[in-house]
């Protein structure tokens, strides 16, 4: 293992390419924590320091941006504007047949689809920077209840001041778009992938820390060895596939004989990644945004329904909430894998090149086959997401965790997949040049 690490960094080419990675990941950190002209910095530190946490979407976008959100720094936005940006595109392919169309073009298509996604990119960060800006204006950034100083979090509020902020946030997501495309190209690995890596694992010490503090020394270790047993099971899981056989008949093209191979279908237990989790924890923060904006005036008592939402929906300790956010999960796990695999358009691809699966005949009794096996392994796999989702819930009512408790929901699923995608990377770097590769 020592003597792959060596060969690592004694191949030039894979040298600099690790070297500009980690340098791309140097300026993003610093970039976290430089504040948005117009911010309060020592305030915004002091309320960080003490806030118990956030709740909700807000508390997700704040581990993708690596903290760097509740900061108010250039790079407060993060990454999730062009997650979001990702997510909407490739839905769309479902309901507009010009970007199947494009999809399916190839590398010219791909190249247009990315354009359409940095577009929307820039749109989403200019309203989420909005938002943004004006819920610090308001004072509600860290809640109602917090401190006076976390009311004031901006030195200066007029209309210049704040749009100033809008475009330096909006200009920060375009940098880090531009950082992740720079990464693909010349580092290691998925840029957007491992600038996400990045800002989780910013917060792990910290998350560890705070249970530290406020548990102690024992429950610290047991947290740990816990993480350790969760990121075992996971590299296990998202390892797992089913291999459907494939044989490809034998053509002649020619003088030339074509085909005659076996290969296979990989089908992942868990083929929907760590977006249901993202979509089931947004769509359960709509209750507590409407219950939000319906608070009643000085002397009234809420709506009964408010009541009922704040007690439930807000906090996220109560099984209630676990529950629905279980049920969630599992949903878009189904919907997302019905959207991303199309069993009819693999059959009508192997019938294509006469491809076929040992006796299933091509064609329709192709596909009834693959979406028969793609309906039973993405139930264990949507439970399998659903438990994971749930870890830092109950971390939080167990251990007094933070939202952003490090092993589990998406950043444990983010860490463990980027971590084996860039592990894969340099493999395959180390065996097109040594002929042996980092694992054996």
């Amino acid at each position: 293992m020592f003597s792959a690490i060596v060969r690592v960094f004694r191949t030039p080419d894979l040298r600099r390419k690790i070297g500009f990675t980690l340098a791309i990941i140097v300026l993003y950190r610093l970039g976290a924590h430089i504040p948005t002209p117009f911010v309060d910095y020592s305030n915004v530190q002091q309320c960080l320091s003490d806030s118990s946490g956030t709740q909700g979407l807000l508390s997700m976008v704040n581990l993708f941006s690596g903290g760097a959100l509740l900061q108010l720094s250039i790079f407060a936005l993060g990454v999730m504007p062009y997650i979001t940006a990702t997510i909407i595109v490739q839905l769309l392919r479902v309901v507009i047949p010009h970007f199947e169309t494009l999809y399916q073009e190839g590398q010219a298509g791909q190249a247009k689809l990315t354009q359409y996604t940095r577009y929307l990119t820039i749109a989403l960060a200019l309203l989420q920077s909005t938002t943004l800006v004006t819920v610090a204006r308001s004072g509600q950034l860290f809640g109602s209840s917090a401190a006076a100083s976390c009311q004031q979090l901006l030195t200066n509020d007029v209309w210049w001041a704040q749009l100033l902020m809008i475009l330096t946030m909006t200009a920060g997501t375009g940098l880090i778009m531009w950082f992740a495309e720079l990464m693909t190209e010349k580092g290691i690995g998925n840029g957007m992938s491992i600038l996400i890596f990045t800002s989780i694992a910013a917060t792990f010490p910290s998350a560890m820390w705070a249970i530290k503090q406020a548990r102690g020394l024992e429950v610290f270790l047991m947290v740990l060895l816990v993480g350790i047993v969760i990121m075992v099971l996971i590299v296990f899981v998202e390892q797992s596939q089913r291999r459907i056989p494939v044989q490809y008949a034998k053509r002649m093209v020619g003088r030339r004989t074509y085909g005659g191979t076996n290969t296979y279908i990989p089908i992942k237990v868990n083929m929907a990644g760590v977006i249901p989790v993202i979509f089931a924890s947004s769509l359960l923060y709509i209750p507590a945004l409407i219950a939000q904006f319906n608070q009643p005036a000085a002397g009234e008592s809420p709506a009964g329904w408010v009541t009922w939402i704040n007690n439930y929906l807000v906090k996220g300790d109560h099984p209630l909430y676990w529950l629905f956010y279980f049920l969630l999960t599992i949903g878009f796990t189904y919907f997302y894998v019905a959207i991303t695999f199309n069993p009819t358009e693999v059959a009508d691809n192997m019938k294509k090149y006469g491809g076929f699966i040992p006796g299933i005949r091509a064609g329709r009794p192709t596909a009834e086959y693959l979406d028969y096996v793609l309906t039973r392994i993405t139930l264990p796999g949507s439970l399998y997401l659903g438990l994971v989702a749930l870890i830092p819930l109950i971390a939080l009512a167990t251990v007094s965790a933070n939202q952003n408790f490090p092993f589990g929901g998406t950043s444990i699923l983010i860490m463990v997949g980027v971590g084996l995608e860039t592990v894969k990377q340099i493999d395959a770097q180390l065996q097109q040049r040594h002929y042996e590769g980092l694992l054996r």
